[in-house]
């Protein structure tokens, strides 16, 4: 690969996900602060929709008709407007979720599309992808210490009185920053359409349903009920954490949040030598076990109004754990489970019942159990996240029991 298409990607890379890092951490403080907090975990479900919305979109549109970097540009030049105006709605609930709404259905198709763009690039995709990507968590990384100790300073001007979290600021970065990238992916190696003049998939074949007919195993379908089941707690991480962080009066909340995608990146490293030591099965388990006691990191780690901070940072270290050790194995999982022709569509398909459905269900739960735990503006923060460790807990002891793999490795080199 050229060193100028290099630096291309590794922009996109970063620029990806720091506008999704910039505003969607803080998102739920600010929600609070706006006097939003009763939909909180409803809001953060559109993230499910617009992960149903993507494959639709990806492959009824992007593979047939346009280059990727082309739509990518047009979904981020949509999504800065939508971004900029969600940032003045503060009077509509309604508004500000439907908002939400549409931008999602806009942002989570670039995802796969950022992929698409690196991907078509490569020569080597299993040795050229991973230093690239990296520079995505690293974007998040920078985000949130941009939040803290560049954009905080100058906005707030000594004002202790509120935190940058609670400001509209993060949303308007992320604006500029789908601003920025919307304009530059029009600059990017070109992704022309894979499949165009070839016939439609049906729905069922873009969603990744058609893996049904695919004779996946017993432990197939326990690993994809299982990771429908532990991406319902999980939405109460993505949805609360910064909102608990801020109202226990944590310093910095958003850097502190950060250093889970620094630990991502260790844990990352560490992975295949975990695959040997482990097998897979274990690796699984222990991603879901680190859940769970992040969970009860959360519940112990605070006294009255004041913050644990130790037991907080553990928790939010773990997530290199938790989101490597089951959600990036269980893709190489999927990888080796199935027969070559196949593995596409399931891929698909797991994000499809992750990212999708369990988001969506993991936000409502999120939502009616923060609501139901709330009082005058008081969260009983021990309760809220027992919940999610008890439901982590579970489907762990239920992976723990029904998942067999005894095939994982015999389509490997299918």
């Amino acid at each position: 690969m050229k060193v100028k298409t290099r630096v291309q990607l590794s922009a996109m890379m970063f620029l990806q996900y720091f506008l999704w890092g910039a505003w969607w951490v803080t998102l739920g403080s600010y929600m609070v602060a706006i006097g939003f907090s009763d939909i909180i975990g409803r809001t953060y479900a559109t993230q499910g929709w617009g992960a149903i919305i993507a494959p639709l979109f990806v492959g009824m549109i992007a593979d047939r008709y346009f280059s990727a970097q082309r739509v990518m540009g047009v979904l981020h030049l949509i999504g800065a407007g939508l971004l900029f105006y969600l940032s003045t709605i503060t009077d509509s609930r309604l508004e500000f979720y439907l908002t939400t709404l549409i931008y999602m259905a806009t942002f989570m198709p670039t995802l796969p599309l950022s992929n698409t763009v690196a991907f078509n690039a490569m020569r080597d995709t299993q040795k050229e992808f991973p230093p690239i990507r990296v520079l995505g968590t690293i974007g998040w990384i920078v985000a949130g210490l941009a939040l803290s100790f560049v954009l905080a300073p100058l906005v707030l001007a000594g004002d202790s009185a509120i935190t940058l979290e609670q400001t509209v600021w993060p949303v308007r970065l992320a604006a500029g920053a789908a601003l920025l990238l919307g304009l530059f992916a029009f600059t990017l190696p070109d992704a022309p359409p894979s499949a165009a003049g070839t016939a439609p998939k049906g729905i069922a074949g873009i969603l990744g349903l058609d893996v049904f007919r695919s004779g996946a195993t017993r432990a197939f379908w326990v690993f994809i009920a299982c990771s429908l089941l532990i991406c319902v707690p999980l939405a109460f991480y993505y949805g609360y954490t910064n909102a608990f962080l801020v109202d226990k009066g944590a310093p910095n909340a958003v850097a502190l949040q950060s250093l889970g995608q620094v630990s991502e990146i260790v844990f990352m490293l560490i992975l295949p030598l975990m695959f040997v030591r482990l097998g897979i099965k274990y690796v699984l388990l222990v991603g879901m076990v680190a859940w769970a006691v992040r969970y009860v990191l959360f519940a112990l780690g605070y006294s009255g109004s004041e913050i644990i901070l130790g037991l907080a940072v553990t928790g939010i270290l773990l997530h290199g754990i938790c989101y490597d050790f089951f959600f990036v194995a269980g893709q190489i999982y999927v990888d080796k489970s199935l027969p070559k022709e196949t593995r596409g569509r399931a891929q698909s398909f797991l994000a499809l019942t992750t990212l999708g459905v369990g988001a969506l269900l993991g936000g409502e739960l999120a939502n009616a159990v923060v609501n139901a735990n709330s009082a005058d503006g008081t969260v009983d923060w021990r309760t809220v996240w027992l919940i999610p460790a008890a439901l982590s807990a579970a489907v762990t002891v239920a992976f723990l029991l029904l998942f067999r793999n005894a095939k994982a490795q015999q389509n490997d080199s299918s």
